[in-house]
């Protein structure tokens, strides 16, 4: 509450029918229910803000990642220039001691999303603040970095009128933001162009423009099982595929239960998105990877705070000398277990809070399932669920042939640059795909030109440097490979075995830095699977 800074994401609903914004200014409006029923047969946008500030990069990938968003939003004052304690209103012995440049976040969070392929738009604030050579100098800083990511910034420029409270999208704003939106459907590409939108919070400028956008920015085609891999590459790909981000400690109602109502205390709610097919109440699923024991297998639960007093480091992304230790505790790689996956049934279903009997695939929402522990004269202890594990169906394949969910211990994935001067054999690093947040070590790395065989530079495996290679201040590099190029990179999972979906985007993270923005990730995609 001092500082102003927050790590929490806030997560707010807005409807849109007929040109009409659906949202708390309404008087008919009073919760995410209203706007669910005001909103049938129009669009619902989901919003979910999460901290810009560079601590807490953590919950910049968690948005980008986690929700697989539709549109990334960049939110910028107007008036950042004109500050003199920084881009980000740090204390004077802060700023003494770790400068981060304004517009390398904003580099930061384009060229992100750039490899990422999330679509951007930029959303100027605070525009009753700044002067006219403040916002000219913010502008020029922004349109330099959209053109150095390779995209085309288009600007809509507010009226001078005050819009405040806001019922309709005025047909001004709707036809200045239709050349865009055509744009992007000619271009048939949602990254290539770049909306930027002026606004003012406190006088209304602006505001309907960005409705207007947010009310016709064009989407995606629905997720399938097979967008990133065929079926044939692929055999053992689940029929449906629920993301957990999140976790509550809440009762499921009796009512609720299908079978005993005994039952209930093996209840437990969970929070994400559907990637592909879809969910019923009352569907048998599949829910895991459990570890052998659950203290274990815990990274970073939600209860983990940044340090205060440090601006680039956070528990989220430890440095290397921290991760060298937990290495050295866990230096065997997870193995497969018994009970790793359980039959569970989902016993409740809610679309962005309504309750419905169906989750399709692309959606947001909460489960309430109840697992099945077995009846055993002495129970199984209730596992603990966290962010990572996955809600599955099993397809009618995998039923046939016997083959179930196979969670791994590491993963190959392939990065088109890769800057094998930093990143080495031995290095600990932070691994984001899809939900999983995780510690790994780089085991092999395999550079363009050379094949798998033999002792050949460029082609260099953890079997060949020792156990020494979990010492930091040992540097074990390959020949040759000090250049930022592709490779081929495999990596062991230190803490827990993750389900991991093939070709899904990969982000690797050094350990902490106290020098850049946190968002300078190795994006990759997954080729294989290491159980």
């Amino acid at each position: 509450m001092v500082s102003g800074v927050t790590s929490s994401i806030a997560q707010e609903l807005v409807g849109y029918k007929d040109h009409t914004i659906l949202n708390f200014s309404q008087p008919d409006i009073e919760s995410w229910i209203d706007i669910h029923d005001q909103a049938q047969d129009g669009r619902l946008l989901f919003v979910s803000d999460s901290g810009g500030h560079p601590r807490y990069r953590r919950t910049v990938l968690r948005g980008l990642m986690n929700w697989a968003p539709h549109w990334s939003i960049l939110c910028i004052a107007a008036d950042d220039s004109e500050q003199n304690s920084g881009a980000y209103g740090l204390s004077v012995q802060q700023s003494n001691s770790v400068e981060v440049p304004y517009v390398d976040l904003v580099r930061a969070h384009l060229t992100l999303s750039l490899k990422l392929e999330v679509p951007m738009a930029v959303v100027v604030t605070k525009m009753d603040l700044a002067s006219k050579v403040g916002l000219q100098k913010t502008l020029v800083k922004v349109l330099s970095a959209i053109k150095d990511a390779g995209r085309v910034p288009k600007i809509l420029k507010p009226d001078q009128k005050e819009h405040k409270e806001l019922a309709q999208i005025p047909a001004s704003d709707r036809a200045q933001a239709k050349p865009i939106i055509e744009a992007m459907e000619e271009a048939n590409s949602l990254t290539q162009i770049v909306p930027i939108v002026l606004t003012s919070a406190m006088t209304g400028s602006g505001i309907g423009l960005l409705h207007a956008l947010l009310d016709s920015l064009p989407l995606p085609p629905p997720p399938t099982s097979h967008d990133f891999v065929g079926a044939v590459l692929n055999p053992e790909q689940p029929k449906s595929l629920f993301h957990i981000d999140d976790t509550y400690n809440l009762p499921i109602p009796q009512g609720s239960l299908v079978g005993d109502p005994g039952t209930g205390q093996n209840g437990v709610i969970v929070s994400g998105h559907l990637r592909f097919g879809s969910l019923t109440v009352g569907e048998s699923i599949v829910a895991g990877p459990f570890p052998a024991e659950d203290e274990d297998a815990k990274v970073s639960g939600p209860e983990d705070r940044p340090s205060p007093s440090s601006f680039g480091l956070s528990i989220s992304h430890p440095a290397s000398a921290e991760l060298a230790r937990i290495a050295m505790n866990n230096a065997v790689s997870a193995s497969e277990i018994a009970g790793e996956w359980l039959k569970a049934e989902v016993v409740s279903i809610r679309n962005l809070r309504l309750p419905v009997r169906t989750l399709e695939a692309g959606q947001a929402g909460s489960i309430g399932l109840v697992l099945d522990l077995g009846r055993e004269s002495s129970p199984r202890e209730m596992p603990r669920i966290r962010r990572g594990m996955v809600l599955a169906v099993p397809s009618k394949h995998m039923l046939d042939t016997g083959l179930s969910l196979q969670a791994a211990s590491g993963f190959t994935a392939i990065f088109n640059e890769f800057d094998t001067e930093s990143l080495t054999i031995g290095t600990l690093v932070n691994v984001y795909v899809a939900s999983i947040r995780a510690a790994a070590r780089i085991s092999r790395i395999h550079h363009p030109g050379f094949d798998g065989g033999g002792q050949e530079p460029g082609n260099t495996t953890t079997d060949e440097l020792g156990v020494f290679n979990l010492n930091e201040d040992i540097e074990c590099e390959a020949p040759g490979s000090a250049n930022n190029t592709g490779a081929e990179v495999t990596l062991e999972l230190l803490h827990t075995r993750e389900w991991i979906e093939m070709g899904s985007r990969v982000i690797i993270l050094e350990g902490g830095t106290r020098d850049r923005s946190g968002l300078e990730g190795h994006v990759g995609k997954v080729v294989e699977i290491v159980d």
